[in-house]
């Protein structure tokens, strides 16, 4: 009879300290719906877990959501300034692109100081970013009236060069994480495109990696093995597609219209997605780090 009480003791005392186990590929809701308008995008995150991303409550807005998922006002970006993808450079500052300013724009984290780290009034709407650690940046450039777009890349200092025009309708771009490929996705016509990407940012060798049959597509993120995760516009999902373009695995989101995606989390290994028809920010865990994530320890 005791050791029967002693080991009923022992197996409460174990489930008590036990934290829950949130199961992998499995959405939940991170903030509140309706916080940020049908144009939220971005988003980044930062070394202490706080999350980035456009148009809190109202356009032209940056909105901070903490790790605990409670969403303020970052900043007001300059009037006819609307931001779109965000990135975070080694410096910690936020790079927004600016699709009605056809800009870059900078925030100095520390101060809030924003400056127009580029400006090209040749651009249609400058769309989403992608990073390497030298800090070159890709933007990619889409007219969704005519169904077309570019792709640019933008050096340290700000100099834009036209990578490949005449596309389709640019849109999400990401870096492999060795930096040896390119990827940019189009999302009217359904194509993924890879390119060999070198040190010093030049691409060659543009191949398909995967075409989809349906939906759109928007952002995209890589992990630390390579893996590209993908939003699917109007589908409700994000797709995980290995290096090789094999679909590895399909997360069904509750909102059906994703816009983009960032890690984050304590380890990296929590994909916080923005939903354009709810307004808010989904979450779900995966097995592998974000490709940025060691670059802010």
């Amino acid at each position: 009879m005791v050791k029967y009480i002693t080991l009923n003791l022992i197996i409460i005392f174990c489930f008590a300290c036990e934290e829950p186990i949130t199961p992998y590929y499995e959405a939940y809701d991170f903030t509140k719906e309706l916080e940020f308008t049908p144009g939220i995008e971005g988003p980044a995150t930062d070394a202490l877990g706080n999350i980035y991303a456009v148009n809190f409550k109202e356009k032209g807005t940056i909105g901070v959501v903490t790790p605990e998922g409670e969403s303020q006002l970052y900043v007001n970006l300059p009037e006819g300034s609307t931001g779109n993808g965000i990135r975070m450079n080694n410096q910690g500052h936020l790079l927004i692109a600016d699709y009605t300013g056809h800009n870059i724009l900078q925030i100095n984290q520390e101060q809030k100081n924003i400056t127009v780290f580029m400006h090209n009034p040749k651009m249609n709407q400058p769309n989403d970013l992608a990073i390497m650690k030298n800090q070159t940046l890709f933007l990619s450039d889409p007219n969704w009236k005519e169904s077309t777009g570019n792709l640019w890349r933008v050096s340290p200092s700000g100099e834009a060069v036209l990578v490949e025009s005449a596309m389709g309708t640019t849109n999400g771009v990401e870096v492999s994480p060795d930096e040896k490929t390119l990827y940019v996705n189009e999302s009217v016509q359904r194509n993924v495109w890879a390119y060999d990407l070198d040190e010093t940012g030049k691409v060659s060798n543009k191949r398909i990696l995967i075409k989809f049959e349906d939906h759109g597509m928007d952002g995209m993120r890589c992990d630390v093995e390579g893996n590209l995760y993908i939003t699917r516009h109007g589908k409700g999902s994000v797709v995980i597609v290995s290096p090789i373009g094999e679909v590895i695995k399909e997360v069904i989101l509750k909102g059906k219209n994703p816009s983009n995606i960032t890690f984050g989390g304590p380890d990296g290994k929590t994909c916080y997605v923005t939903l354009q028809d709810r307004g808010c920010f989904e979450y779900f865990k995966t097995e592998y780090a974000g490709r940025e994530w060691s670059w802010k320890k």
